[in-house]
């Protein structure tokens, strides 16, 4: 169980999300899970920029695509 206080501001959007007869615990559960995704989406682009900066990576995969040239199907 998750008790939470909101503010008014808040209030007003949880009204609005649940005007379509869903229940406030599935709007929340709905928005956690999309925060948590989000929040996946952000530390992996993250990582992305990290390994794009990374001069030894770079040089592996341009390397794996050198070797994996001779594949291409065109």
């Amino acid at each position: 169980m998750l008790t939470v206080n909101i503010d008014p501001e808040t209030e007003k959007a949880l009204t609005e999300l649940t005007s379509d007869g869903r229940s406030a615990t599935d709007v929340i559960r709905e928005a956690i899970r999309r925060a948590a995704w989000r929040r996946h989406m952000e530390l992996a682009e993250l990582d992305a920029k990290r390994l794009a900066s990374d001069p030894e990576d770079r040089a592996e995969a341009q390397a794996i695509m050198r070797d994996m040239e001779d594949l291409r199907a065109w």
